[in-house]
């Protein structure tokens, strides 16, 4: 931080991300040079037709790797001097990348001749050192490979642009509507690059009216999100590990006996608790069930084949041929092993998938008597397409007095289902079937979040409908919305699950505590990205660095206004009134908020025995990102029913005896 300029542009690394690709490149230009001056000190080696070209090959070849490995040694050497946001010491970085850029000409005419000289056969000369000579000459079309792939990755469509844009802010006499047109053309582009990496990146989708509309949301959101950042990716990756460390260091000083757990209602009694961790144990089945046949065998790594090929490849009468695009019927093999169902319960499956589109399967549970819909979580790039379109919709509800609205692309997820359930007749055929049942929405990660919004529009027609949103996103419904919703969903959340509290808000947060995590330390970035290394591989005491709020006040008391203004990003993202936090207002979880956090384990090995405990929570819990290595862990469907089944003292995968082939009102989407 800042990014590094140079060519008259900013590029997508900093001045001190060169020590480990320099050192790199340096490890392997001595290794080379000592093998070619070995090969060159080899008596002998010259007496053949092309000798005297070996010669001079040899020589020039070893005084260019000498030069590049000087200048090597001095690029490494500074950019491991100063701090993130203190890149004075490393100012001289531009000129040595100038004198390095330089020296690759040479570098590519002597791979040339050294390839015209391979490829004449070389007549005479000893083969171990023909084979030598190739081998440097395939090191070098490597290493300029390489630096050419290097260049690609490194490369910022916006950096010329942004520098314009930055050094026009630094013209006083700039006129406000001049000012705020260029503002507007910036953000024009920087969305058109990321609506153009977002394509390129889901290329295999169809381009779609739907799907461009939603590739262009994205590509505002992501511009609006890094618009006023001088961020490249290895400050943010040492950012989280310092701040991982800090949370870390505060959860070990706090008292043991310390809650920090907001009040409950009367209503929320310990036999209420027991009872919903029974109801969520038994429906985070039919969540996982809804994944089909991937999480099947991730979950069953040893028994997959034995228990889904012989019922995945068996001939079944034609309506089991296909079951929305299942063509071997593993999908549907996988749910009733799953949820131990009968083929005669299920009665409408829907592999369906496409932007603000996803899967979902209604089914008689019978132990529950319910009939039961189940919503598939993110499980391809149009699933992540839909997470990623979070912008905020209006949701109005009669009755709910307040600002209302969702998460965008979840309620369009959840308007899909809603008509498919209520326009084809699918409820309507499940409660013909069963009318005393009563009805349930579940799901999990992006499932669960679409079975909140679509519990909330079948309210009014199913008043006795109860939802069960197992990892729910945390940006999904505003406050008065939420608030309505304790009354028939239970969130449930695992450990440090980082979905349940991914929101714009609390990601605007997480930026501003990263940058001041960076701005604030003052060791260099390559000993904190080490340092992190150890820390996550093996543990240990975090870095004895004063907490964040400690960190700002010694920062705001120590540093003379002049140092306290060398990070302008810094300071940008310091007000709360900034754009982007006035275009995304805050969204919560919704419901009443089961938490399952971990409360001991029994031995030491791989297989040891975790204890969990689950209490109410408030979604006040949820409002800031926490790092940790459990917070991708927390989230995966298996490690929440076996968190479940823990709880309630089952077995850690509930799977029902080889269902049967019985005859079914099976409905196929």
């Amino acid at each position: 931080m800042p990014g590094l300029v140079v060519f008259g542009r900013r590029w997508g690394i900093a001045s001190d991300d060169l020590v480990f690709a320099g050192g790199f490149e340096l490890l392997i230009r001595v290794i080379w040079w000592i093998c070619i001056l070995v090969l060159y000190l080899k008596k002998g080696q010259f007496m053949c037709t092309g000798g005297g070209l070996l010669h001079s090959y040899l020589i020039v070849l070893l005084i260019l790797l000498a030069a590049i490995i000087v200048i090597l040694s001095a690029v490494v050497y500074v950019s491991m001097q100063g701090s993130i946001s203190n890149p004075g010491p490393r100012r001289s970085i531009p000129a040595l990348i100038y004198v390095r850029t330089l020296l690759y000409v040479p570098e590519l005419v002597w791979a040339v001749l050294g390839a015209v000289w391979v490829s004449n056969d070389s007549p005479g000369c000893d083969k171990s050192v023909v084979n030598a000579v190739i081998g440097a000459v395939v090191v070098s079309w490597i290493i300029l490979f390489f630096t050419v792939v290097g260049v690609l990755i490194v490369f910022d469509p916006l950096g010329s642009k942004r520098q314009g844009h930055l050094d026009s802010h630094g013209d006083h006499d700039l006129q406000s509507s001049q000012s705020a047109q260029l503002m507007y053309r910036a953000r024009s582009l920087a969305a058109q690059v990321w609506e153009s990496r977002i394509k390129l990146l889901c290329c295999c989708i169809m381009q779609e009216e739907d799907n461009r509309a939603a590739f262009s949301s994205i590509g505002q959101l992501f511009s609006d999100f890094f618009s006023d950042t001088d961020l490249v990716a290895s400050d943010i990756a040492a950012g989280l590990s310092l701040l991982h460390q800090e949370q870390d260091k505060v959860e070990r000083s706090r008292d043991p006996e310390e809650v920090v757990v907001s009040p409950s209602p009367a209503s929320h009694t310990r036999d209420d608790l027991d009872i919903e961790l029974e109801n969520a144990a038994h429906y985070m089945q039919f969540a996982v069930a809804a994944y089909g046949w991937p999480l099947f065998v991730f979950s069953n790594p040893l028994t997959w084949v034995c228990k889904l090929s012989r019922d995945c490849c068996r001939s079944r009468s034609p309506e089991y041929d296909i079951v929305g695009g299942d063509h071997l019927g593993c999908h549907f093999t996988s749910m009733l092993y799953t949820t131990g169902l009968q083929n005669r319960d299920f009665i409408c499956i829907s592999l369906h998938n496409k932007i603000y589109e996803i899967p979902f399967f209604v089914a008689l549970d019978h132990k529950k008597e319910s009939v039961l819909v189940a919503v598939r979580g993110t499980l391809s790039l149009q699933d992540a397409l839909t997470d990623l379109s979070a912008d905020c919709e209006n949701l109005l509800i009669e009755g709910v007095c307040g600002p209302c609205y969702a998460h965008k692309g979840i309620m369009q997820a959840a308007n899909y289902i809603y008509s498919k359930l209520i326009n084809d007749g699918i409820l309507n055929q499940a409660f013909t079937i069963a009318p005393e049942y009563k009805l349930v929405i579940t799901g999990h990660s992006l499932g669960a979040g679409t079975a909140a919004v679509l519990s909330i529009l079948l309210r009014s027609a199913f008043p006795g409908l109860k939802c069960y949103a197992f990892s729910p996103p945390g940006g999904l419904l505003s406050k008065p919305l939420a608030d309505y919703s304790k009354e028939f969903i239970v969130s449930v959340v695992l450990g440090k699950d980082l979905v349940p509290r991914l929101s714009i808000p609390n990601m605007e947060d997480l930026k501003r505590r990263i940058l001041r995590m960076v701005a604030n330390c003052n060791k260099p970035k390559y000993q904190i990205l080490l340092r992190c290394c150890w820390y996550e591989v093996f543990g240990g005491n975090s870095d004895d660095l004063p907490t964040e709020q400690e960190r700002q006040n010694q920062h705001d008391r120590s540093l003379p206004l002049k140092a306290q203004q060398r990070s302008p990003s810094f300071h940008s993202l310091e007000s709360k009134d900034s754009p982007s936090h006035l275009q995304h207002p805050p969204l919560y979880l919704p419901g009443r908020i089961l938490h399952i956090v971990e409360e001991s384990t029994t031995g030491r090995s791989c297989f040891s025995q975790v204890k969990y405990r689950a209490m109410w929570s408030s979604e006040a819990l949820f409002c800031s990102v926490l790092i940790s290595p459990e917070m991708i862990t927390d989230h995966m469907p298996d490690h929440v029913l076996k968190a479940l089944n823990s709880l309630t003292q089952d077995s850690l995968f509930i799977f029902c005896p080889t269902p049967q082939n019985n005859t079914s009102n099976l409905n196929v989407i």
